[in-house]
């Protein structure tokens, strides 16, 4: 079994390269957002279009409830969602077989002081020129802790 480390996932992110990265830069570039969504005076919703540097085309997205999002859809989301929601994540591991990218977080989020932690694996299957075509998110919590319409972004 792989060792899980619970560490900064930017720290983690050094030790990848090739699609691995990818994705761990994919939630970095969300993070850096939402930070930036709620503390940074020339914020502009706009900025969420930036994560088209990682997605293919036709990208696809499969929520926590098996809500299906298009890169519009999630952009939408995340522009409404972000100034209101503080996340934050612990890595946990990453592997990866062919085209496909499993990452592990401990994911932290909440309102003010209120906050849930969660266990999350997001699946990133990769196109050959190394951009995310689909992903799935799958959340681990306690019972009742995620309630329908509660959100994580990556």
């Amino acid at each position: 079994m792989l060792a899980k480390t619970f560490e900064d996932i930017a720290t983690a992110a050094q030790r990848y390269d090739g699609n691995r990265r990818t994705a761990i830069d994919y939630g970095l570039f969300q993070k850096n957002l939402m930070d930036r969504s709620k503390h940074a005076e020339d914020y502009s919703p706009d900025e969420w279009l930036g994560l088209k540097q990682f997605v293919t085309d036709d990208f696809e997205r499969i929520g926590n409830f098996k809500e299906v999002m298009t890169f519009a859809d999630m952009v939408a989301f995340l522009q409404a969602w972000s100034p209101t929601i503080h996340w934050e994540g612990s890595f946990k591991r990453v592997m990866e077989y062919d085209n496909v990218v499993v990452l592990e977080l401990e994911e932290r989020v909440g309102e003010g002081e209120a906050q849930n932690a969660v266990n999350s694996v997001t699946v990133y299957e990769f196109d050959d020129a190394g951009k995310i075509r689909h992903l799935d998110v799958y959340l681990q919590s306690e019972p009742g802790q995620v309630s329908k319409g509660e959100e994580y972004p990556v």
